[in-house]
């Protein structure tokens, strides 16, 4: 029944990691054919540059900044595979877990999975006031969004999830930003879909390297949960 998986990247100025994590994506072993779409979201430091001189992949190029979530509903529109996963362009997490977060899906046992990571052992985040409010604010995201649709996920704010292209093609997402995830998992949860929970590694870039979401996208985040759920769109 399943014979492509679609992995979209979207990219916004990445060109220290874009090369790496293509070769990692290639370097994993599926029993399904690999189709990587890259999503170059109107980078400026050179990253599409770097895309046009490499083999193997499909690559898109927005003239303008649309945002994350506008980023990916480019690379799920033109997505050919019966499953699709998306991945960061940065090296956070570990593309050998694409088999176990799509499992469930090649099993029958759902059409939607949700990656939740694994706290590394060591994380000097953690000596940082911001790392604890980052925290505080995930664990809330996760609770609003458990309380509201009545699920019992770990998180939601992995990048790993996975799902069927059918799926994706009947639901129609109008945020572009990054609570593009939220609003399509809580709209997914509102029709009733189970979603499976599956572990993944997680390698955190620390907060010098240059992390893109902040404070005020956590609270643009909680507002599509609610809205999503109360107010019919």
């Amino acid at each position: 029944m399943y014979k492509k998986l679609s992995i979209i990247i979207p990219a916004y100025n990445e060109k220290s990691t874009i090369e790496e994590i293509i070769r990692r994506v290639k370097a994993v072993t599926l029993p399904l054919e690999k189709e990587i779409i890259v999503v170059d979201d109107g980078s400026k430091d050179g990253t599409r540059e770097i895309l046009k001189n490499i083999p193997g992949i499909r690559y898109i190029f927005h003239e303008k900044n649309l945002g994350k979530g506008g980023a990916v509903k480019t690379g799920f529109k033109n997505a050919t595979g019966e499953i699709i996963i998306v991945q960061d362009a940065d090296l956070e997490y570990d593309p050998n877990d694409y088999l176990a977060v799509i499992k469930p899906i090649l099993e029958g046992k759902t059409e939607v999975t949700n990656g939740v990571r694994i706290s590394p052992e060591k994380d000097d985040r953690k000596k940082k006031p911001l790392y604890w409010l980052s925290w505080i604010g995930n664990h809330f995201i996760t609770w609003t969004t458990n309380l509201l649709y009545w699920n019992n996920a770990g998180e939601y704010e992995g990048c790993y999830k996975a799902f069927t292209k059918k799926l994706i093609d009947s639901i129609e997402v109008k945020t572009n930003n990054f609570d593009y995830d939220n609003e399509l998992v809580c709209k997914i949860l509102k029709r009733g879909y189970k979603i499976v929970d599956v572990p993944i590694r997680y390698y955190p870039r620390n907060y010098e390297e240059g992390k893109k979401i902040n404070w005020k996208h956590g609270f643009l985040i909680l507002w599509t949960i609610i809205k999503t759920r109360f107010i019919k769109q």
